[in-house]
């Protein structure tokens, strides 16, 4: 299986990460979830931080234990850290696999347990505000679905 993580404050291509994944594979299907800053309010800027190497250890964790779930041809998760404007892209996760249902589901798996499981913290900046965000409820109430 075909792996990529990276953490990154680069933006990425959505057609050239998608194209590398599915580079001499016999994907059937492909499913991508591509994340963006949101425009909420006065939100003028989104400070990503992460804990390096325990991160990519994470999001390979994940990777893994959705590799024993479904049948997986590959799998790309970027994801940026650094200074984000509301609208910039902020997070990549592309599968493929034979079959669009273990493409399907393993990007919401990993988006999900993205959201609740990997070190990364958030800090948004509104007019001279800034204040780091708490974790939802709702991201770990879509992840435990998972857990059933």
């Amino acid at each position: 299986m075909k792996i990529r993580i990276a953490i990154q404050t680069g933006d990425f291509d959505l057609n050239t990460e998608l194209a590398d994944l599915t580079a001499g594979s016999d994907a059937g299907a492909v499913c991508s979830f591509t994340g963006h800053v949101r425009k909420e309010g006065d939100l003028t800027r989104l400070t990503l931080e992460h804990y390096p190497r325990m991160t990519e250890e994470e999001i390979a964790r994940l990777i893994g234990e959705a590799a024993m779930r479904w049948p997986l041809l590959g799998v790309t998760v970027l994801h940026r850290v650094g200074s984000l404007a509301p609208g910039e892209r902020i997070v990549l996760v592309a599968v493929a696999a034979s079959h669009r249902h273990a493409a399907f589901e393993t990007c919401e798996f990993l988006i999900d347990f993205l959201k609740t499981h990997a070190p990364f913290w958030k800090e948004e900046t509104r007019g001279a505000d800034h204040h780091w965000v708490a974790a939802r409820g709702s991201d770990e109430e879509a992840a435990s679905r998972w857990r059933k």
